[in-house]
């Protein structure tokens, strides 16, 4: 190393593995034989997970950092000849994964040192990694105390044709196992088909996922138990043993880079009948006594409370456990009346909209005095000479009413429809003055115009004819 003849990072109590939230402490040992002129000298504390789409290759594709911290534990000057240690120290975060190692990523934690030179020298540096252990108490898995347990149905195809099917089903006496504990499985097996089975296998698979762009998935076999095949027509109960080694706890959250779960992979050789068993690998072992955390639900919406329609009452039945009124009582009882029940009240009608239509209104009375009396009359008009057509029925006056509200009422005379008097006197001028204002009061014979398709006369000259 020419003027650097140790460079080393020593961990306290030689301490390699570490919990989250604990903190991490160490030295630092330079020995030169000449100076060096330095810029500065950092100690960095670092974890992160880097992963790739190639076996064993660290060209990283995808990075995710979990925390960094530098301490910078000496300034710029000369680092002089012969031995020198720097102590230091970290406190790691709380919430880090476990350290991990696979085909397609890691999850690495390091402590790097770096001695930084002026420029155009050489810069030196080193690193130690260490390991984290992530604790994962299976006590607060939810339902971690249940049974794991699934079936499966496969039709049997013997030289392509149906010959039966195959029922598949198996459990678990749990879901949560730690390092040294062992997994009970048990398997039905009910064979409906006139050809016997393949031998019955289970297996513990560990599945890790790495997210890249395009996920990859790499499985392994950690244990695997084997059992003989049933027979065309029976029913058979298997049951087998697996001891779980030392592994990789299981990740209870989503969206890592790197993801790793269990299962029990349970199959038949022949047919191709198989179905899995989801588990947990943790480092807190099950408690029997302890109850389990229920599954978190979402909260129910509250029922409406519609209101009870005014014949409902009516209809319901009364409490049986209501006690029979006391004689001295039942007279308060039948005199206090008994209230209906109350119902929601109904809106209000939205109003009509008005009419802009204007009604023509009657001429006024002063420049017709001879239609004074109109408002008084109550009988039939008198048949005017021009109208008179023999066959022509009478025309009552509300048809050519001009004031809005008018009305007349009709009246049958037992003298026929001759002239009708306007007042209760029934002297010859007064009928005179009828007829003359009852013609007036017509409208004109359009029958008799020589031009039939032109207007019709204005109302001045209608009630001047």
């Amino acid at each position: 190393m020419g003027k650097l003849q140790e460079f080393e990072i020593t961990l306290n109590n030689n301490k390699t593995v570490y919990s989250p939230g604990e903190s991490l402490s160490g030295t630092l040992k330079i020995s030169i034989t000449q100076p060096i002129l330095c810029k500065a000298i950092k100690v960095n504390c670092q974890g992160f997970c880097g992963v790739t789409s190639k076996s064993n290759d660290t060209d990283w594709t995808e990075e995710e950092q979990y925390f960094s911290s530098s301490v910078s534990i000496a300034d710029k000057g000369t680092l002089k000849e012969g031995e020198h240690s720097f102590p230091f120290k970290f406190l790691l975060p709380a919430a880090a994964p476990a350290s991990f190692e696979g085909l397609y990523g890691q999850i690495i934690y390091r402590v790097r040192a770096f001695i930084e030179t002026p420029r155009f020298a050489k810069d030196y540096k080193i690193e130690k990694p260490f390991s984290m252990l992530n604790i994962l108490n299976l006590n607060e898995v939810p339902g971690i105390q249940e049974r794991s347990s699934s079936s499966v149905t496969k039709n049997f195809t013997y030289m392509l044709v149906k010959n039966g099917t195959v029922v598949l089903n198996a459990e678990s006496d749990k879901r949560g196992y730690i390092a040294g504990q062992i997994i009970k499985v048990s398997a039905e097996i009910e064979n409906k088909s006139d050809k016997s089975t393949g031998h019955v296998v289970a297996s513990l698979m560990q599945k890790v996922t790495y997210n890249t762009k395009k996920p990859t998935y790499d499985l392994r076999t950690i244990a695997e138990v084997e059992g003989p095949g049933v027979k065309g027509g029976n029913k058979t109960e298997w049951k087998e043993k697996i001891i779980v080694p030392t592994l990789h706890q299981s990740s209870l959250t989503d969206g890592n880079l790197i993801h790793i779960c269990y299962y029990i992979h349970i199959y038949l050789k022949y047919p191709e009948v198989s179905l899995t068993l989801p588990i947990y690998i943790g480092n807190i072992a099950v408690d029997p006594t302890r109850p389990s955390p229920s599954r978190s639900v979402p909260p129910m919406p509250a029922p409406r409370n519609n209101p009870t329609p005014a014949s409902a009452p009516a209809s319901a039945p009364a409490p049986a456990s209501a006690p029979a009124p006391s004689p001295a009582t039942a007279p308060a009882e039948s005199a206090a009346p008994s209230l209906p029940p109350r119902t929601t009240p109904k809106p209000a009608p939205k109003p009509r909209p008005r009419s802009t239509y204007a009604s023509p209104s009657a001429p006024p009375a002063d420049l017709y005095p001879e239609l004074s009396g109109v408002s008084n009359y109550n009988g039939e008009m008198a048949k005017s000479p021009q109208h008179d057509t023999g066959s022509q029925a009478a025309v009552s006056p509300n048809a050519f009413s001009y004031a809005p509200g008018l009305s007349f009422r009709q009246k049958q005379n037992s003298s026929g429809p001759s002239a009708l008097p306007l007042s209760s006197s029934s002297r010859p001028q007064d009928t005179n003055v009828n007829q003359m204002s009852s013609s007036a009061s017509l409208p004109p014979n359009y029958r008799s115009s020589e031009y039939p398709h032109e207007p019709p006369p204005s109302y001045e000259d209608s009630c001047n004819i």
